[in-house]
């Protein structure tokens, strides 16, 4: 009996435990991939640096052609002028694939997690219009203002002329 009553206590303590876990990611938390732990884009954005936030799908053949670019534009303007921050909409339940994508394409940016809807709405929130799709890009000044936004591939060195001449001609 003793031990009837302990499996089913072990067992409510582990659904109880799915339940929070799954009302957190229901309320439109991002998560760094890596750790796991809560994250906002107020996190990386306004630090003194453009902030380039790209949104992709580990399923997404153009992210995934995107993706090593990205990762070497991080490396050349880490240090100086620009950062990147990845934002994947594959869910809790896509975590794994997120991973692997992140691995397969030697990803060293921080990437964030967050529901498919969640990261949706994010993007036509501060994108001030509709997302469509991935890749998905939202552009920001040091200072943390919204400068541009982009569907679709966005090639770096267009990227790295755009900031040149608004660095050059003042923000």
């Amino acid at each position: 009996m003793t031990s009837i009553r302990s499996r089913a206590a072990r067992a409510l303590v582990t659904i109880l435990a799915a339940v929070l876990t799954l009302s957190v990611w229901a309320s439109g938390v991002l998560r760094d991939l890596a750790s796991g732990e809560s994250r906002t884009l107020e996190d990386y954005v306004g630090q003194g640096k453009w902030t380039v936030v790209m949104l992709w799908a580990s399923d997404c053949p153009i992210c995934g052609q995107e993706a090593p670019a990205w990762s070497l534009f991080d490396t050349r303007h880490r240090d100086t002028d620009a950062t990147v921050v990845g934002l994947s909409l594959d869910g809790p339940g896509g975590s794994k694939a997120a991973k692997a994508f992140v691995e397969r394409h030697l990803l060293d940016f921080p990437n964030l997690i967050g529901e498919p809807q969640d990261v949706a709405r994010l993007f036509t929130e501060r994108g001030r219009g509709p997302f469509l799709g991935t890749p998905s890009f939202l552009i920001y000044s040091p200072a943390g203002e919204l400068k541009a936004r982009q569907t679709g591939p966005l090639p770096t060195d267009r990227l790295e002329e755009y900031i040149r001449k608004q660095t050059k001609g003042g923000q």
